[in-house]
C-alpha cells in the first residue's frame, strides 16, 4: 500500500456534546396508556399481527413484549410478524435471525414468529403499482405496527420512515420494497402513502405505536396513531423527529472517521442525514456538512455481515472487508435500486492507514497542523467525538461542547486500534 512521507494524524481532542434529551426509559406504561384507549375492538379469540422491524430501536424487545402482553390482557392472540422489507438477505430464516439479535425470539416474547417472504396483492395504485402484503398478515384479525418515525436515509418529503413505511415497504416484503424502490425517490415519496391507504381501507390495521427518539438513541415518548388519522399526524411527528437527531458540530471536514456502521445504525449503515452524502443519482448532497473524505473502521455484529450503505465510505479497513457478506448486502441494495451504495469503497490494511490515506487524498494540501478530523463511534452516536486540534479552536468557548481533554491513540502491531475510543 502506499505510504507518505511522514504521518499526518494530528494532536487529537475529546469533545462532549451535553444535550437536553427528553428520555422515557421504562416503555411499557407509555405503550399501555397509548394501546387502552383503542382496545375496545378487540375480540377475545382474535389473532392480531404484531409487526416488527430491522431497525436497532432502544428496548425494542421490551415494546414488542409489552405489545404482546397488552393484546393477551385482552383476550385476543399476539402473532410476531416481521416487517423488514428485503431485510435479513430476504429470507424467511434471516428475517427471524434479525429479530433474534434484538432478543425478540418466540421464548423470549411469549408469543409465536410468522415469518414468510410470500405476499397477496391488495390492489394497484392510481400509478399502477401493485400493493404487496404480507401473507401472514393478511389473515389476521388486526395488525398492530410498531416503528420509529425519523428521516428518510433515501429522500425528503411530509412521510419518511415510520408507521406508514412499515406498513407499505416491511409488510410487503421484497417484492413490496422493490416495487417502490424501482420507481425511485419519486416511488418512495408518493407511491408508499398510496399503498399505505390502500392497506388501511382493506386490512384491519388497529393502530401503529410511533417511537420518537432523542439525539442519543434513546426512546423520547411513544404515541398510538389511528389510520384515521395516520398519514396526517405521522407529518407532525416526523418534524419533531427531525428536531430531535443528533449533529455534528462541524460544517466542514476533511475527513470523518466512523468506528462502526450497520443496519441496526442505520437502514443505509451510514445515516446520509448526518453525513450529507446520499449517493443516489437524482438526489443532491447536504451543502452542509461538507465531508471530504470517510473512513469506516468495522461493521457491527447486529447487521448480519449486511453492509449496505457501505459504497457511502472513501475507504475501509481489511478487517472490516472480510466481514462483509455479498449476498445479503447486494440483496438489499438492488432492492433499494441505488446501487452506488453497494459500491465497494477503496480497501486498505488498517484503521491506521486508513487514516492516513485518507488524510493524504482530500484534494488540498492537509499537514498535522490544519487537518479538520473529526472520529465519531457511529451516525446514531454522535454525544462524543475526537477531533484534531484545528477544530478545537472552532468548538472552544461555545455551550454545547464540553471539552474533555487531549487523546492519543494506540495501535496494535498491524495498524489496527488496541483499544475501543467510544463505550
Amino acid at each position: 500500500m502506499i505510504a507518505f512521507d511522514e504521518s499526518l494524524m494530528p494532536r487529537l481532542h475529546r469533545i462532549r456534546q451535553p444535550q437536553e434529551n427528553p428520555f422515557l426509559e421504562d416503555p411499557e406504561p407509555a405503550i399501555e396508556a397509548q394501546m387502552a384507549p383503542h382496545m375496545a375492538v378487540v375480540k377475545k379469540g382474535a389473532r392480531i399481527g404484531v409487526a416488527a422491524g430491522s431497525r436497532g430501536i432502544y428496548h425494542y424487545d421490551r415494546m414488542i413484549k409489552k405489545v404482546c402482553a397488552v393484546i393477551k390482557s385482552a383476550g385476543a392472540e399476539p402473532f410476531i410478524i416481521p416487517a423488514m422489507g428485503s431485510h435479513g438477505g430476504a429470507t424467511a430464516e434471516g428475517q427471524i435471525e434479525v429479530l433474534k439479535s434484538y432478543g425478540i425470539t418466540e421464548e423470549t416474547m411469549g408469543a409465536p414468529i410468522l415469518s414468510s417472504m410470500e405476499t397477496v396483492v391488495l390492489g394497484h395504485t392510481e400509478d399502477g403499482a401493485p400493493v404487496h402484503f404480507d401473507r401472514n398478515a393478511s389473515t389476521m384479525d388486526g395488525i398492530i405496527l410498531v416503528n420509529r418515525v425519523k428521516p428518510h436515509t433515501d429522500f425528503h418529503g411530509d412521510l419518511e420512515s415510520g408507521i406508514i413505511k412499515q406498513m407499505v415497504i416491511g409488510l410487503g416484503k421484497q417484492k413490496g420494497a422493490s416495487t417502490v424502490h424501482r420507481r425511485g425517490t419519486w416511488g418512495l415519496a408518493n407511491v408508499i402513502p398510496r399503498s399505505a391507504r390502500i392497506i388501511m381501507e382493506k386490512m384491519p390495521v388497529l393502530m401503529g405505536l410511533a417511537i420518537l427518539e432523542n439525539a442519543q438513541d434513546r426512546t423520547a415518548r411513544i404515541e398510538a396513531l389511528l389510520p384515521e388519522n395516520a398519514e396526517e399526524r405521522e407529518k407532525e411527528l416526523l418534524a419533531e423527529a427531525k428536531s430531535l437527531m443528533p449533529s455534528l458540530p462541524f460544517d466542514d471536514l476533511d475527513v470523518l472517521v466512523l468506528c462502526e456502521m450497520g443496519k441496526n445504525i442505520s437502514g443505509t449503515g451510514i445515516d446520509p442525514n448526518i453525513v450529507g452524502r446520499y449517493l443516489i443519482r437524482d438526489v443532491q448532497d447536504d451543502a452542509k456538512p461538507h465531508i471530504y473524505r470517510i473512513v469506516c473502521l468495522d461493521l457491527t455484529e447486529e447487521s448480519h455481515h449486511n453492509a449496505i450503505g457501505v459504497g457511502m465510505a472513501d475507504l475501509i479497513t481489511r478487517r472490516m472487508f472480510e466481514k462483509i457478506d455479498l449476498d445479503p448486502t447486494y440483496t438489499n441494495t438492488i432492492t433499494s435500486g441505488f446501487l452506488e451504495r453497494g459500491f465497494i469503497p477503496i480497501v486498505v490494511e488498517s484503521d491506521n492507514q486508513a487514516i492516513e490515506v485518507a488524510l493524504g487524498c482530500c484534494n488540498r494540501l492537509v499537514s498535522r497542523e490544519n487537518a479538520r478530523l473529526a472520529f465519531a463511534k457511529n451516525t446514531l452516536d454522535l454525544h462524543e467525538l475526537i477531533i484534531s486540534e484545528a477544530l478545537l479552536e472552532e468548538v472552544r468557548g461555545r455551550e454545547n461542547i464540553e471539552i474533555i481533554g487531549e487523546e492519543t491513540l494506540e495501535w496494535d502491531e498491524e495498524g489496527y486500534l488496541k483499544h475501543k475510543l467510544f463505550s
